[in-house]
């Protein structure tokens, strides 16, 4: 097929989202989130070139293995950028979103997150998304909204967090709204490695990437259609779940949350 991704690929370093092919190795996409003013938070923009982007590699066999990473060494992604929930309605974009996270899931090349340094909100779910994980020590994970937003997950969101960091540290995330450290999540499997620093870990990457190359296509194919079969049984959506969402987003919490995001303010949640 084509290469659509060439565009991405020669678009201006400037740009919100960075494509590279082959720049690693040989059948490798890397995936740049560049927005570190912003600690890389996800704009409308972002996620449809996301979309697209995983839309068209789920036929293109040339490419093995997908890496995604933060720009700025401070993030990996610090959730959504919270001014666009204003300009749609917040439950059909939550919506949204979640397609491309499937379309990730889905994709058939193995997947890994590079991650260095806060992965939360959204930068969470898409590391969630991915097939493997690996992040230097100084790297955060969590759901901070009880404490910021006033939202909640969907639940294939929400079960995606559970079945790689397990429920213990998901309901600290969430309940606690505290941010988990990157030796917790490596203790529970939830990372391939912790290492010291980015050097270390464009290293442990790269032998990923190595290894992965060397592999047969398909039992690599077929193993991740097995487990993505047995996690979409577990992960349904429960009863009724958008009309509990649309109350939630609909409610004063969020849009104090909101509110008080965008005025740089504690929010001052309803008790």
């Amino acid at each position: 097929m084509p290469d659509e991704t060439a565009a991405f690929a020669d678009a201006a370093e400037t740009a919100d989202l960075l494509i590279h092919r082959d720049r690693m190795a040989p059948g490798v996409l890397e995936v740049t989130f560049n927005r570190p003013e912003r600690r890389n938070a996800f704009t409308q923009g972002m996620y449809q070139q996301m979309l697209d982007l995983f839309t068209d590699l789920a036929g293109d066999r040339s490419v093995r293995v997908v890496v995604l990473r933060g720009a700025g060494g401070k993030a990996f992604a610090a959730g959504n950028e919270i001014s666009d929930f204003l300009a749609a309605d917040p439950v059909d974009y939550e919506n949204w979103i979640r397609e491309m996270f499937e379309r990730l899931w889905a994709l058939p090349q193995v997947t890994i997150a590079a991650i260095d340094g806060v992965c939360v909100g959204g930068g969470l779910a898409v590391a969630t998304h991915c097939d493997l994980r690996v992040a230097t020590t100084a790297s955060r994970f969590g759901y901070p909204i009880a404490r910021t937003l006033g939202n909640a997950l969907s639940g294939t969101v929400l079960y995606r967090c559970q079945s790689i960091f397990g429920e213990s540290l998901t309901r600290e995330m969430l309940l606690a709204s505290r941010l988990i450290g990157a030796d917790r999540a490596y203790g529970v499997g939830a990372l391939v490695a912790a290492v010291d620093d980015v050097a270390a870990l464009d290293a442990e990457v790269l032998a990923l990437v190595e290894g992965i190359s060397q592999a047969s296509t398909a039992t690599l194919e077929t193993t991740k259609t097995q487990l993505r079969v047995r996690a979409t049984r577990a992960e349904a959506s429960m009863p009724n779940e958008e009309a509990i969402l649309r109350e939630v987003y609909g409610g004063a919490d969020f849009a104090e949350g909101v509110r008080a995001f965008l005025a740089k303010e504690k929010p001052a949640f309803g008790r």
